[in-house]
């Protein structure tokens, strides 16, 4: 098949994308597009933009570019993508442009997987894929629609956070049918950041087994979504300060560096 993935410049999307992309390239014919961020608002509480440092700044402008994969068992940084990908890695922004879209009715991919993308795909795009658009929610879908679901069942006292691997049917958010729920206990000593990292090893397997069963024309069972509507924006400054006072954390400098030297140093 030919997949059209979109994914977003971020530390937890190039990690999904090394589980990912090595596992698809003997059998499909893959491109990737990334987008530079998620979200418009640039007036984050200082909390996230601590996290944006360790998951955006610091990952991008100085660690990823160093990770060239080379040594076995390491991962690499987004510019080493490219000898996987079947056409240039592209920044796309501006998914619903009628230039973009044109791209994609070019590039004709038989189906595009969303992973992290930093924008909505509207239903021209959308209605391109002959077998549709997956997205991978790192939530569990319908009780957390929207942006840090990890961050939102944390601080809700969840005992079990999740990816939910859905369907994009239309251009509203986290709305689609539901291929499957993959759950993840909580460890409250980690950080937000780890077990975000922790949802997608297990999310890209799903993704994998999905692709599979799409390449040998294998029945996928989906589901529609209960019609409750939960959705959550960015946190406050309030509900930060409320995530701190249950003793939990959004980046813990330590497991970072750990996470960085066990999967990307050599």
């Amino acid at each position: 098949m030919k997949i059209l993935i979109l994914s977003n410049k971020d530390l937890a999307s190039n990690f999904a994308l090394n589980l990912l992309v090595p596992k698809l390239t003997a059998d499909h014919e893959i491109h990737l597009w990334l987008s530079a961020k998620v979200g418009g608002n640039s007036n984050f509480p200082s909390q996230l933009n601590r996290l944006k440092f360790f998951e955006q700044d610091l990952f991008n402008k100085l660690l990823s570019p160093s990770f060239s994969g080379n040594n076995i068992g390491k991962l690499k940084g987004f510019e080493y993508f490219q000898c996987d990908l079947a056409s240039e890695l592209v920044e796309e922004n501006s998914i619903n442009s009628p230039e973009t879209i044109e791209r994609i009715k070019q590039l004709d991919p038989d189906l595009i997987v969303s992973i992290r993308y930093g924008g909505i795909l509207k239903e021209e795009s959308i209605n391109i894929p002959a077998k549709g658009v997956l997205n991978l929610h790192s939530g569990i879908l319908p009780l957390y629609r929207g942006v840090m679901a990890t961050f939102w069942a944390m601080l809700n006292g969840d005992s079990k956070i999740g990816t939910t691997l859905h369907t994009i049917d239309d251009g509203n958010i986290d709305t689609g049918e539901i291929i499957k729920i993959s759950t993840l206990e909580v460890h409250f000593n980690k950080s937000y950041l780890w077990h975000v990292l922790e949802l997608y090893k297990q999310g890209v397997l799903d993704i994998l087994d999905t692709i599979s069963s799409y390449t040998l024309h294998e029945q996928i069972l989906k589901s529609p979504q209960p019609k409750e509507n939960y959705y959550f924006s960015f946190p406050t400054t309030e509900d930060l300060i409320a995530f701190e006072q249950q003793g939990l954390k959004l980046v813990d400098e330590q497991e970072f560096l750990s996470f960085i030297s066990e999967n990307y140093l050599s």
